[in-house]
């Protein structure tokens, strides 16, 4: 295993030396420098070549943020942003999300070495990742809306999974959905106080409806739901006049909500009326309930790893056959368009 070299970048003298303490202990990453503010942080960037940099929302100086869109314009790395888990933090971290940063990483509570301890596994698959993942590079295309054109539904159901790198993912493929769009889930586990800023920034970027989901919904053309509750999974109960469930049971395989819980139940209800997306995310969720939905006749797309920042569950999905089609992100939304909406008759 290649040594994933990081740079920690935070103002707090006692914060620097906790995160490269945890890091500089797991296999496979290697704390190669540190600095307290972005000038400091610019010359480490140019002495050490860095394959990930973590770097914290609040500095004094030039802000966290304002150096994130600099070193993504100039000098495109993967970035794991540290953020104080309030409302404050959580709408900074959905701009960083925007900025081009890989992850926002909650920064603990308390700073002590036990805390670190306890949130270091999380840490440390996603710097990992970070860095086995696609690097932004160069002009970082706009998230535009595309021109409404005449849209008729052909009564599929559309599922999305998306986990780390999945804002940025969503923020290039809902904009090419159109109002009356077909009934979309997007399952992406979220802590609770990030979850209305992204509401409010997903609704920007689409003419349809978003909303949280909701136990007991009819599931409704031209909505989109967002799944992000981690006490809950969701499930479609029928087909035709749809609903969904939220259960509270125990995580499938250490997942919940669980993607391959969700493609499943799709797989029994509206089988070949079902879309199924697996978008950048850590971990294997999904891919079991993808390839049952493939097996039941609904259509299964996957993220091209090659375009994903963190490349785990959709590798994951075409190692196991889940995928009927491998699409690079920029494209995915025009396919989605094209799946949900009825053939047009010859003339």
């Amino acid at each position: 295993m290649s040594q994933a070299r990081v740079l920690v970048v935070d103002d707090s003298v006692t914060m620097r030396a906790l995160f490269a303490s945890v890091l500089d202990k797991a296999e496979g990453v290697e704390v190669v420098g540190h600095a307290g503010d972005a000038d400091e942080a610019r010359r480490q960037i140019e002495a050490l070549a860095p394959d990930v940099m973590t770097l914290d929302v609040e500095m004094p100086g030039m802000s966290g943020l304002d150096f994130l869109e600099e070193v993504m314009r100039d000098r495109p790395m993967p970035v794991v942003m540290l953020s104080s888990v309030t409302q404050k933090g959580a709408a900074a971290s959905l701009r960083a999300l925007e900025l081009g940063a890989v992850e926002c990483f909650p920064k603990p509570q308390q700073s002590s070495l036990e805390e670190f301890t306890r949130l270091a596994p999380k840490l440390i698959a996603l710097v990992r990742a970070a860095a086995a993942g696609r690097v932004p590079t160069g002009e970082r295309r706009p998230y535009v809306r595309a021109t409404e054109e005449p849209f008729d539904w052909n009564g599929r159901i559309v599922a999305i999974s998306a986990g780390t790198g999945g804002v940025d993912a969503l923020l290039r493929i809902l904009p090419e959905l159109p109002a009356n769009c077909p009934p979309t889930i997007i399952l992406m586990p979220l802590d609770p106080d990030f979850v209305d800023p992204l509401v409010a920034r997903l609704a920007l970027a689409t003419k349809a409806e978003v909303c949280l989901a909701q136990d007991g919904l009819t599931l409704r053309q031209g909505h989109i739901y967002l799944a992000a509750d981690p006490r809950f999974h969701i499930v479609v109960d029928r087909w035709p006049d749809a609903s969904m469930r939220l259960i509270s049971s125990d995580p499938v395989a250490g997942a919940r909500p669980s993607a391959s819980l969700l493609f499943a139940t799709l797989a029994k209800t509206a089988k070949a009326d079902s879309i199924g997306v697996m978008l950048t995310a850590l971990g294997t969720d999904g891919a079991a309930g993808l390839k049952a939905l493939k097996a039941a006749g609904g259509t299964t797309i996957v993220q091209d790893p090659a375009t994903a920042m963190v490349r785990e569950a959709p590798s994951a999905a075409i190692a196991a056959g889940a995928a009927a089609a491998v699409v690079a992100l920029d494209d995915i939304g025009l396919l989605l368009r094209s799946e949900s909406q009825r053939a047009q008759a010859a003339a």
